[in-house]
């Protein structure tokens, strides 16, 4: 089985398999590599850093984009997957989420606990636990699937999705952690910090907060769930225009309640605020709209190969990424003035600042670290290699 990264569920019809998905999600990871690997974090183009705080940049929307096509993919497996599997592959993922994070020296005393991956284990499975529940399966029919038929699945879906999202402001907004205020969103005061630091002290990305923690996973299953209403459109009886043109709709209207909504609780992604998840989840609608009337109805794929590629072994790449830039900053070699420096640092400041102005020569180490893994999967892609889980 292929994991959630990788459009889960490698038993996917043929005839239902979208390009347009493996491309998106490839286009994704591309940009995750570029975003991750810069040659001088103090030399970056804005829109590849995180917004300071409130707001968005177009690297605020790699995430969420992750966890939507993961909603996308539950949809497209001929069946729902049993309990087991289910357990085993959020597992699995969360696993090597915790691997990535403790490499290479894995100091339990300060191993952070939450993560990209972690997060992602625990969207999926409570959004595939949902669908399985709201979904015929292995020959017979859930509970609560023998009341609910195909459009009445999508609106229970949604039901939650909207129940994650205000339920998540009304915490966030109302609710007052010891010794603070209610509605206070900033980094150490809001609701989640506090949750964070009273269950995961000392194992934050930060001292006292995370932005993958517990309480903001809640409105990121708003973002996954959206996704799986997505994939049940893409599987619903319709023309693949009206298709596109639901899906382009859909991810218009969600954009436009999240930026009405982010002027009362402000998208943020750090926060995982309500607003940013039916934003970002609206403009992977709008994406997957684009890609999939570009590709899959009009057949315009000349260019998507390279993408593809990417895309269909995210989950290689997504770790081969992350152990790429923590290995070469182990490795030392001896610099200029004789002290040593992480072999990465010099192949920088030799290869890379020479041939370009500090932002150009940080970019262009970033597509450095592109192509590099782009390399290795082109190879495990031409003999059929995938990680699965």
């Amino acid at each position: 089985m292929a994991t959630a990264l990788d459009a889960i569920g490698t038993k996917t019809a043929a005839a239902r398999r979208l390009i347009s998905l493996d491309v998106f999600r490839g286009l994704t990871m591309a940009g995750m590599v570029i975003v991750n690997n810069p040659g001088d974090w103090g030399n970056v183009y804005a829109p590849l850093l995180h917004a300071a705080w409130n707001g968005w940049t177009p690297t605020d929307l790699i995430f969420p984009f992750f966890l939507f096509m993961v909603g996308v993919s539950i949809t497209l497996s001929r069946k729902s997957d049993n309990w087991g599997t289910i357990f085993r592959r959020a597992a699995i993922i969360f696993a090597l989420g915790l691997f990535l994070a403790g490499y290479p020296r894995f100091n339990v005393e300060s191993w952070r606990i939450p993560g990209v991956l972690q997060r992602i284990a625990v969207c999926y499975l409570f959004a595939a636990a949902l669908y399985r529940l709201t979904a015929g399966v292995t020959g017979s029919r859930a509970a609560v699937g023998r009341v609910f038929g195909p459009g009445g699945q999508a609106a229970l879906l949604g039901g939650v999705a909207v129940v994650c999202a205000l339920g998540y402001w009304a915490l966030m907004m109302l609710v007052a952690p010891p010794g603070g205020i209610a509605g206070d969103l900033t980094p150490e005061g809001n609701l989640a910090a506090w949750v964070d630091r009273a269950l995961m002290s000392g194992h934050l990305w930060k001292p006292k907060w995370d932005p993958e923690g517990l309480l903001s996973t809640i409105p990121a299953l708003t973002t996954t769930l959206l996704g799986v209403l997505a994939g049940l459109l893409l599987a619903r009886p319709l023309t693949p225009e009206r298709k596109a043109l639901w899906l382009a709709g859909g991810g218009a209207l969600a954009m436009a309640v999240g930026e009405i909504w982010g002027l009362a609780f402000p998208i943020n992604k750090n926060l995982w605020t309500s607003s940013y998840a039916v934003f970002t989840a609206g403009f992977a609608s709008l994406v997957l709209a684009a890609c999939y009337w570009a590709i899959d109805i009009k057949g315009w794929r000349g260019w998507t190969k390279p993408f593809v590629i990417l895309g269909s072994n995210a989950i290689t790449l997504f770790v081969a990424s992350g152990l790429l830039v923590k290995t070469l900053s182990l490795i030392r070699v001896a610099g200029d003035d004789g002290r040593e420096v992480a072999v990465s640092r010099y192949a920088y400041q030799h290869w890379f600042v020479p041939l370009a102005s500090p932002k150009n020569a940080s970019l262009l180490y970033a597509l450095a670290n592109l192509v590099i893994l782009f390399l290795l999967l082109a190879w495990m892609y031409r003999r059929r290699l995938f990680l699965r889980v």
